[in-house]
């Protein structure tokens, strides 16, 4: 039974809120940071392993700890600078443009093109943007360029996905995961500049992925898609990027950029909000395992679980994104949710011991390493813990105070 003061407004928690997320800042900031460009991604224990840097990884860096500045952090400004030079200098493919996938002490490990981490280049870019960064102008400029040359079909309202080094085509594949993901990065973008084409994209692609495919399956986001846009519900990819059937994380992902692009658009768009609340109430119906609890990580297209384990982020998604409705809706429904989400997540996910967050849990809720290895990345869990704490008027570069 939801109590009657929201526990974002409580100094308890939102001290807590805090220390966690100082735990994760500390994780990254001390362990993560690879001395020849990039970052290390971390072990179980916490400690830095491989050679590997996946654009995305590298550009979340930058994002979390330019959230960090803004916070007042110190060394924040250092770890973006080093994950700003190494995407340009690093992953910038200097002969053929664009961003290469993955990166270790000999080069390129995978120079393909994905659309995925283009999204999160312009992310980084325009997160630099507002801290001033030297490269920021330089990097937006030539990330929006190759956004829009080599991966927007403006026919559709959204990017197509993967290239070979040289820009010839790999598969005649569409996803949503990289639109959902510029959908973010372009709202980024459009606070960091005030340029409003960079909002019309996103709110085409939120027109496609939501208001024309989840609605026509009851508010259940589908995943994958031909060239035409019409939806492969055979498809079978990756586990960990291009799980088969539907991904419930993505429809509470949704819920929350959806209500962020119906506010930046100056609540222009009526169908925002209601497709809001229909993503996360599917998500939390259908997705919640009643009977353990966390989120399912996938289902079938009747609703049942295909991958059964829990993973993390769909959790932190959906406590970002029950704070954020709750920002714009006094329904208590997203409160309990809020406070069930964080209460297994406390309990199951937060490693107390190593500090961080386990990625995956099995059907005993188990810490294992099937889809994902080590500890996860920042991104994800740091949002969960500061989104709280802030209004719900934007991103976190935006919506955290200045100076006075």
């Amino acid at each position: 039974m939801t109590q009657d003061t929201p526990w974002t407004t409580r100094a308890y928690h939102r001290r807590w809120l805090l220390e966690k997320a100082d735990c994760l800042f500390d994780m990254f900031q001390f362990n993560a940071v690879n001395p020849k460009g990039g970052f290390f991604d971390l072990d179980a224990d916490g400690k830095p392993f491989g050679s590997l840097r996946q654009i995305h990884a590298t550009a979340r860096m930058v994002h979390c700890f330019a959230i960090g500045h803004l916070l007042g952090r110190p060394g924040s400004d250092d770890i973006v600078d080093h994950g700003m030079r190494y995407l340009w200098d690093g992953h910038r493919d200097q002969k053929y443009g664009g961003y290469c996938w993955s990166v270790d002490d000999d080069g390129y490990k995978d120079d393909s093109k994905q659309a995925y981490g283009h999204a999160f280049v312009l992310l980084a870019a325009a997160d630099a943007k507002h801290l001033g960064h030297p490269l920021a102008d330089k990097m937006l400029a030539d990330i929006t360029d190759v956004l829009k040359t080599r991966f927007w079909e403006d026919s559709h309202g959204a990017v197509s996905e993967e290239y070979a080094r040289d820009w010839s085509k790999i598969t005649d594949y569409r996803g949503q995961n990289s639109n959902m993901h510029l959908t973010e990065a372009l709202m980024a973008a459009f606070e960091a500049t005030g340029e409003r084409g960079y909002l019309t994209m996103a709110e085409r692609i939120a027109s496609l992925i939501i208001a024309r495919h989840a609605a026509a399956l009851d508010y259940a986001v589908a995943e994958h898609f031909d060239s035409g846009w019409n939806l492969d519900k055979s498809y079978k990819g990756s586990d960990m990027f291009r799980p088969a059937g539907t991904t419930p994380g993505h429809w509470l992902e949704w819920s929350r950029l959806l209500v962020q692009l119906w506010v930046l658009g100056g609540k222009a768009h009526a169908w925002l909000p209601d497709a809001a609340a229909r993503l996360f109430r599917a998500a939390v119906t259908r997705g919640w395992d009643a009977g353990k609890g966390g989120f399912f990580y996938t289902l079938d297209f009747d609703g049942q679980p295909l991958l059964r384990h829990k993973i993390w982020w769909p959790a932190t998604e959906a406590i970002g994104a029950a704070a954020f409705l709750a920002a714009h809706d006094p329904d208590p429904f997203y409160e309990d949710w809020y406070r069930r989400v964080w209460g297994f997540s406390a309990n199951h996910f937060i490693d107390p011991a190593n500090g961080g967050w386990y990625g995956e849990l099995n059907e005993d809720l188990k810490p294992v390493d099937v889809f994902f290895t080590g500890k996860p990345d920042i991104y994800h869990a740091l949002q969960a813990c500061l989104i709280p704490l802030f209004p719900a008027t934007g991103s976190l570069m935006t919506s955290i105070p200045g100076p006075d």
